[in-house]
């Protein structure tokens, strides 16, 4: 069901329950941030809390509450919440640890659930919620927010990770900061979708550390596409844990995480691997929104400066597009003859301290075609230096702003030569402040648009405990019913005849035949019964062999526990773990998104052409990847694991040389 989090989170009274510390800090917070509405703290011994006068319990209160903190220990909670149920109360925030995250606790969590009822709650073991906007700050500590008209909204299930957050000194206003705890009852995804009906909201911050219900999520990214909202998360668990033993590649190469990052493509969430980067993008999309190409400009007065923002973009595969006509003119007229006119563009310093005509500079290297212009200038330490001097280079970035209305960053190549004060001045002319010329590539780079419009609604979701595995001939022969395309091949070694050589003779039995010797290659019909013998195997798959290969692919399917089947595609054959060069994509998909994959593979090359060979048929392996889809859609309730290792590119077809299915337990 879809929970109404409206007056929890814009609340007109909070009532604080309990009377310890924790209690007293919300409402020292409430009064600090200035909330215009009703406090009533909640104690059956205590007159007051804070110096606010106390109710002995619920019933006193003078009306229902809108939020609630429940500052008490895990069993008054449950008893808590079910009186705030039965007056209907807006919500409450659920501190207490103690439920289902600790052995003893799972039946108090069922109990805790009952007892809320249809009211929602955040937790239980949550820190609370931050509202800047409102002053609603029901947050029993310390926190560094700002009040703000307009901000961002950040949510994180750590309660540590979101108190440091709020203490960024980068000049991002923070309009929400909500932690989810345990999620009980109200998923993340549910809170990020509430915070979107609030205008104020221009981002959204996700640190991620599970998904649960994928459907939740996938209603979120839908309502953000529809309000024009971008987020951005910091997902977490990117570790070997799920790459045990198997008897595939796919498995080892895919792993949860790879679940997590192809789930978030698909939602169109950009992802970042750090803080840094995360409070950096928030601040680029809360002022500019989503970037519409990777095309940019960096302006600096350092030769060092422009080398190092091209190779640190380069890393990060921005582009920095050529000055056009109208922007050499345009800096000609500003800079003069003794400035090598370029992108990246090192201005020197003999216009530094002239204001108009550093204006006119900064103004003449902004471009419609440009997503962003990033103007490099670190700021001297103010108690040891006169600062006054940077003044010029922060009302030339205004007035090039006002006078373009152009995209516009302002970048400290280290993050501590970036005031705060500088930052927040910035932010407010629509002037991106940057800490980090690392950070704030990799921002630009997370920042791209997505597409978010073509979310394939309907994940596969598989929960297969795996069972047993089919021959590689079963394999084959149930792929090309779906359209795989194979080769002529037999298990009786007597029909050799029937086959034109080169042959391949395998010997089944094997997970990796190769490691085993069970493979032999470009054999005549006469060779066949004595290589049978010499390998030993019980069974055998005799097959025409395949000579006119360009390039190699794996094509791999596995069943994800929480994000469905992942489709992963890299390079196949003796390359696959050698090079681990692999991309990721949720089924279902499409046969475009399928050519967009493969564009990003190191392989790729030799799927063009390499030094004179001929190109493989791309047509033709999309074609194959999208019968394996056909095939595992139609087997979506037994499948596993499917995977196609080497499938062959050849100029006219795309051919599975090996193959195998692992379907999951009856």
């Amino acid at each position: 069901m879809t929970r109404d989090l409206s007056r929890l989170l814009n609340p007109q009274s909070v009532a604080v329950i309990g009377g310890g510390a924790w209690c007293e800090a919300v409402v020292t917070q409430l009064q600090k941030a200035g909330f215009s509405g009703a406090i009533w703290p909640v104690h059956p011994k205590r007159e007051e809390v804070a110096g606010v006068t106390a109710f002995r319990d619920l019933s006193a209160l003078p009306k229902t509450p809108d939020a609630s903190f429940v500052g008490v220990n895990r069993n008054a909670t449950i008893d808590t919440i079910k009186g705030l149920s039965a007056q209907n109360a807006g919500g409450a925030v659920c501190f207490a640890s103690g439920f289902g995250e600790v052995e003893d606790g799972a039946n108090l969590h069922e109990e805790l659930l009952e007892a809320a009822g249809d009211m929602p709650i955040l937790g239980p073991n949550c820190y609370g919620l931050i509202n800047m906007f409102d002053g609603a700050v029901i947050w029993p500590d310390q926190h560094g927010c700002l009040p703000c008209d307009r901000g961002v909204a950040i949510l994180t299930q750590s309660s540590n990770i979101a108190i440091n957050l709020t203490m960024q000194a980068r000049g991002l206003p923070m309009g929400y900061v909500v932690t989810c705890g345990n999620q009980a009852q109200t998923s993340q995804a549910e809170i990020a979708a509430a915070l979107l009906d609030d205008p104020r909201v221009t981002a959204i911050g996700l640190h991620i550390e599970g998904f649960g219900d994928v459907r939740a999520w996938e209603a979120l990214a839908r309502k953000a596409h529809d309000r024009k909202i971008p987020m951005v998360a910091l997902k977490v668990g990117r570790s070997d844990e799920a790459k045990a033993t198997t008897v595939s590649h796919t498995a080892s190469l895919a792993g949860s995480d790879a679940a997590s990052a192809a789930l978030l493509a698909r939602l169109g969430i950009a992802r970042v691997d750090d803080l840094d980067v995360f409070l950096e993008t928030l601040k680029l999309l809360h002022v500019t929104g989503p970037l519409p190409h990777k095309g940019i400009a960096t302006i600096s007065c350092s030769g060092g400066e422009a080398a190092l923002a091209a190779d640190l973009a380069l890393q990060h595969g921005l582009l920095f597009p050529p000055l056009n006509r109208r922007q050499k003119d345009e800096l000609f007229a500003a800079l003069g003859p003794k400035v090598a006119l370029a992108n990246p563009l090192d201005y020197h310093t003999y216009i530094w301290r002239d204001t108009e005509a550093m204006t006119l500079a900064f103004s003449a290297m902004l471009d419609p075609k440009l997503a962003l212009t990033l103007l490099i200038v670190d700021f001297p330490r103010a108690d040891r230096c006169d600062v006054s001097d940077w003044d010029t280079a922060i009302a030339a970035a205004k007035g090039a702003r006002a006078a373009t209305r152009l995209p516009i960053a302002m970048v400290a190549t280290l993050p501590e030569l970036m005031p705060e004060a500088v930052a927040r001045d910035l932010m407010n002319a629509g002037i991106v402040p940057f800490c980090g010329l690392d950070a704030a590539l990799a921002a630009v780079t997370a920042a791209q648009q997505n597409d978010t419009s073509q979310i394939v609604h309907n994940l596969c979701t598989s929960h297969a405990q795996v069972g047993r595995t089919l021959s590689e001939a079963e394999a084959k022969a149930g792929l090309a019913v779906h359209g795989v395309v194979v080769p002529r091949g037999t298990r009786d070694l007597r029909a050799a005849d029937d086959l034109t050589p080169p042959l391949v003779l395998k010997g089944e039995g094997f997970a990796h035949k190769s490691d085993h010797g069970a493979v032999r290659l470009n054999l005549a019909r006469a060779d066949v019964p004595k290589v049978a013998e010499e390998m030993g195997a019980k069974s055998f798959l005799l097959e025409e062999m395949v000579t006119d290969g360009v390039a190699e692919l794996l094509v791999g399917v596995t069943a994800d526990p929480t994000c469905g089947f992942l489709l992963t595609l890299g390079a196949g054959g003796t390359l696959t773990e050698l090079l681990e060069d692999t991309t990721h994509l949720l089924l279902p998909t499409t046969g475009e998104h399928v050519k967009q994959a493969l564009t990003k593979l190191k392989t790729a090359k030799l799927l063009d052409g390499y030094r004179g060979k001929p190109a493989a048929d791309r047509d033709a392996i999309v074609a194959a990847v999208m019968a394996v889809q056909d095939y595992v859609l139609a087997h979506a309730d037994t499948i596993a694991e499917v995977e196609i290792n080497p499938l062959i590119c050849t100029p006219t077809r795309a051919v599975a040389a090996d193959a195998l299915i692992r379907k999951a337990d009856d």
